[in-house]
């Protein structure tokens, strides 16, 4: 029996997104693009805009011509569902893949990586309409033996130099999609929500009571954490980096599904000036914009895992074409 309008071989929302993410890339089916895609869908990602599903193609392809063995493993989905029938999947991904072709990321070095996507992928009767995605690129470079500010700074140079360079991504450049929610309103999400929003509003002393002790922390930057300290070493610095940036909540989702432990779901964005001292150097007065995806789940103890990625790369971009 299909859902909503969606085709019967998928048996609910999140079987939707697992099986055509591998049809996709795996099963490089990308003429199936012109059928799950969009003809003029936004994908918006912390390096830029895409629109339209043609050009999607182009960015499948190219990423696996460098990384043709790349895997993609849905970790988890964590969906909500709005008014006017769109579902709304924050699919997050841990890909595996092994760079053997020259091509974005520089000389094939033959170098195995694991890292970590978020897919906000919005879709209704069996289409995508509406996209955001961050990926770790950090966490790529560094993998790779690159420092992400050297990468980004020959990149610009390449594309001959800061007044011609490709900007990363504000929200001047954003256009207004079809999907209009805001997720739901469950509880895990709100209690999430209040987490970031303590530590955006510099009160770090919320790890030390919301986070369990045992808390276990994935990062961007391909970071691995665990407790307040792992927590405290992520956000507080990422603050203060951004110390007067506007925080702002996009989406909320929480669920609490049977053999799930009770997660939740949040799409983020620092937007404001570089005035702290913090993982970007010393200050430089660049305006930078930082979209951030988290999800966590919660224990007994509090959260208990958290995964939170934002791209380190698109952030050095806003600040060296800054600096000219």
């Amino acid at each position: 029996m299909s859902f909503d309008g969606f085709d019967p071989k998928f048996s609910n929302f999140p079987d939707y997104i697992l099986k055509i993410t591998e049809e996709i890339w795996e099963g490089r089916g990308f003429s199936t693009l012109d059928y799950y895609y969009a003809e003029d869908l936004p994908v918006r990602s912390p390096s830029g805009i895409v629109i339209g599903k043609d050009a999607v193609k182009v960015a499948t392809a190219q990423m696996l011509v460098e990384n043709p063995d790349r895997v993609l493993m849905g970790e988890d989905i964590i969906w909500s569902r709005s008014d006017d029938g769109h579902y709304l999947s924050s699919h997050r991904i841990v890909s595996t893949a092994t760079q053997t072709q020259f091509g974005p990321m520089g000389h094939a070095a033959g170098k195995k990586l694991v890292y970590r996507s978020i897919a906000d992928c919005a879709a209704r009767a069996d289409v995508i309409d509406d996209e955001w995605l961050v990926r770790d690129y950090g966490g790529i470079l560094l993998q790779l033996g690159h420092e992400p500010r050297e990468f980004v700074a020959a990149q610009i140079e390449a594309e001959g130099g800061p007044g011609n360079a490709k900007r990363p991504f504000s929200p001047a450049m954003d256009v207004k999609g079809p999907y209009k929610g805001r997720g739901n309103d469950n509880e895990y999400g709100q209690a999430l929500a209040d987490i970031l929003n303590a530590m955006m509003n510099a009160e770090m002393s919320v790890i030390a009571t919301r986070y369990d002790r045992a808390a276990h922390l994935e990062y961007a930057g391909n970071v691995t954490a665990h407790g307040h300290a792992g927590a405290d070493a992520f956000w507080l610095p990422l603050r203060a980096a951004f110390p007067n940036a506007t925080f702002t909540i996009h989406h909320q989702i929480g669920r609490d599904d049977p053999m799930m432990p009770p997660r939740a779901a949040i799409r983020w964005s620092l937007d404001g000036l570089h005035e702290g001292w913090g993982p970007f150097g010393a200050p430089t007065g660049a305006h930078v914009h930082v979209m951030g995806i988290t999800h966590a789940e919660f224990g007994p103890y509090g959260l208990r895992r958290e995964w939170t990625i934002y791209d380190q790369a698109a952030v050095w971009r806003h600040i060296l074409l800054h600096q000219g």
